[in-house]
C-alpha cells in the first residue's frame, strides 16, 4: 500500500486538505525555487536548507511575508530587503555581494505550482495575500506613469533622472569617491583604484574623441560634470546638460573651485534644449539607458547635427548580450533603480548610429570593467555605512547596496555589458579626416 502524503485524486483533481501546513521557512525556499544550497531561518523559528551553509536568508516580520507573497520574484524579495523584513545572511547590507552570488545560483523564484501554492495560501492565510503599501522608494509601476506624461516624454524623462539621481549629493560622494563619477571606469590594472581608474576613463574618451586645447566637446547627460571638468582641465571648452537639478549644482560650483569657469559648464537642462552647434565632438557617457530604443533615431540624429564634418561621437552605455528579446528593464530596477530604463545590445546601437549617417570606427566592451567598478562603490558603501543611513535612511542604503551588488553579479556572469562605440560625422565627399588606425592608448 502506497504511504498517503496527504494529497488525493479524487475526481480527477488533486487535493492539499490533508497536506502538513508548511513553515515560514519551507514557504520561503519553495518561492525561491526549492533545493537550496542556502540556509533559511524565519521568524517562526523554523530552518530550511543546509546547517552549514555560509549564507542564506532570513525573514525576520510578517510584513516581509506578504512581500513575498505578493510578489513573488525579484521585486517581492526586494520589497522585503530594502524594508529591513528580509536579510541576507553572510554579508553586510552596504555590500550583500557574496549573498546574491550563492544565492543567485541557486535561487530561480520560479512560480510555485498550483498545488504549492494552495498550501501555501492556507498554511499563512489570506491575510498575507492582501498587497500592502511598498517601500518608500519604489517608483510607480509603468502602467501607472501615465500622470507623468508618455513614456520619454520630457515630462516623464525629467521625473524618472529626480527619481534616481537626486538623491543627496552627499550620499553620492560617500559612495562613488572624489571622482563623483556614477559611470563604469577603465581600469588600466587590475590593481589600480577607483579614482585612478576613473580618471583613466575620461582620458580614454577625451583621447578617442581627438579632442585639443580650443576644441569644443558636448556633453549629453554629464552626471556631476567628471567629463566636462576633465576636458576643461586640458584647454577645451566643455558644455555639459543634465536633468538632475542636484547634480547640475554640485558640478557648477566644483567647475568655480577649479577655477574652469572660463572653460566648462554645466547646465540643468535637457539635452535637446542646447541649441549651439559645430562642437568638434559629443560624448554621451551612461544616458542612452535613460533614451528608450524607440527613440534612437533622433537621439543619434541629434549628436550628428551637434558636431562639424569630421567630428566624433562616443555612446557608452549599458547593453545587453545580444540584440533580440525584451529592452525594458525588469521589476525591482524599473521601480527602484532606472524608472523607464531601456536596455539593447551594442549591435542595435551600431546600427542605429548608422542609420543615422554616421560612420562607427570602433567599439569595446568593457564589461569586466563594470564589475570592477560596482566592487569599489559597494566597498565605499561599507566603509561609510554609518553616514549614508544617516543622510538617507537605512532603507535606501539598503537599496543601493543591494542593485550595485545584484548589478556586480550580472556583469561578471554576462548578463549585461558595457559598450563605448565611437563614431565620425563624413564630410560630403565621405571623408572622416581620421588617421588609418586607432590614435589613442588603450
Amino acid at each position: 500500500m502506497m504511504a498517503n502524503h496527504g494529497t488525493s485524486t479524487r475526481g480527477g483533481s488533486p487535493s492539499i486538505i490533508s497536506a502538513p501546513k508548511m513553515s515560514l521557512a519551507e514557504i520561503v525556499e519553495a518561492i525561491a525555487g526549492g533545493d537550496l544550497k542556502v540556509r533559511v531561518t524565519a521568524y517562526d523559528g523554523s530552518s530550511a536548507g543546509p546547517v552549514d551553509a555560509e549564507y542564506g536568508l532570513d525573514l525576520v516580520t510578517p510584513r516581509g511575508t506578504t512581500y513575498l507573497v505578493t510578489a513573488p520574484g525579484d521585486l517581492g524579495m526586494a520589497r522585503a530587503y530594502i524594508s529591513g523584513d528580509l536579510n541576507l545572511k553572510g554579508s553586510p547590507p552596504g555590500d550583500p555581494y557574496d549573498a546574491l552570488k550563492a544565492l543567485s545560483a541557486n535561487v530561480s523564484f520560479a512560480r510555485p505550482n498550483a498545488i504549492t501554492l494552495a498550501n501555501i495560501t492556507r498554511s499563512l492565510g489570506l491575510e498575507h495575500f492582501k498587497p500592502i503599501t511598498p517601500p518608500a522608494q519604489e517608483a510607480q509601476p509603468r502602467w501607472r506613469r501615465i500622470a507623468e506624461g508618455l513614456r520619454h516624454s520630457r515630462t516623464r524623462d525629467a521625473e524618472a533622472i529626480h527619481h534616481h539621481y537626486d538623491v543627496s549629493n552627499t550620499f553620492y560622494e560617500w559612495v562613488l569617491g572624489p571622482s563623483m563619477t556614477y559611470t563604469c571606469a577603465c581600469f588600466p590594472d587590475r590593481d589600480a583604484s577607483l579614482e585612478t581608474a576613473q580618471d583613466n576613463k575620461y582620458r580614454l574618451v577625451f583621447d578617442k574623441l581627438g579632442l585639443k586645447p580650443g576644441d569644443r566637446l558636448l556633453d549629453i547627460g554629464c552626471g556631476w560634470g567628471g567629463m566636462v571638468r576633465y576636458a576643461a582641465r586640458q584647454g577645451v571648452y566643455a558644455i555639459g546638460a543634465t536633468l538632475s537639478a542636484e547634480q547640475a549644482d554640485w558640478a557648477q560650483k566644483a567647475i568655480a573651485e577649479e577655477g574652469l569657469a572660463e572653460f566648462a559648464e554645466v547646465r540643468f537642462s535637457d539635452y535637446r534644449d542646447v541649441t549651439e552647434t559645430g562642437f568638434d565632438a559629443v560624448s554621451s557617457i551612461g544616458l542612452t539607458e535613460h533614451i528608450g530604443v524607440a527613440n534612437y533615431p533622433s537621439y543619434f540624429g541629434f549628436m550628428r547635427d551637434k558636431v562639424k564634418p569630421g567630428g566624433l561621437m562616443l555612446n557608452h552605455s549599458i547593453t545587453r548580450p545580444d540584440n533580440k528579446g525584451k529592452h525594458k528593464a525588469g521589476a525591482f530596477i524599473d521601480r527602484y533603480v532606472f524608472p523607464d530604463g531601456e536596455l539593447t545590445g551594442s549591435g542595435t546601437i551600431i546600427a542605429a548610429m548608422q542609420d543615422a549617417s554616421l560612420e562607427v570606427v570602433h567599439e569595446e566592451n568593457l564589461r569586466e570593467h563594470y564589475a570592477m567598478t560596482l566592487r569599489d562603490w559597494n566597498r565605499n558603501l561599507v566603509a561609510n555605512w554609518d553616514d549614508a543611513v544617516a543622510e538617507v535612511g537605512e532603507s535606501t542604503a539598503r537599496l543601493w547596496g543591494l542593485y550595485m551588488a545584484a548589478c556586480r553579479v550580472g556583469f561578471e556572469r554576462n548578463i549585461i555589458q558595457l559598450h563605448q562605440v565611437l563614431a565620425v560625422k563624413l564630410d560630403e565627399n565621405g571623408g572622416n579626416g581620421l588617421p588609418l588606425r586607432p590614435w589613442w592608448n588603450a
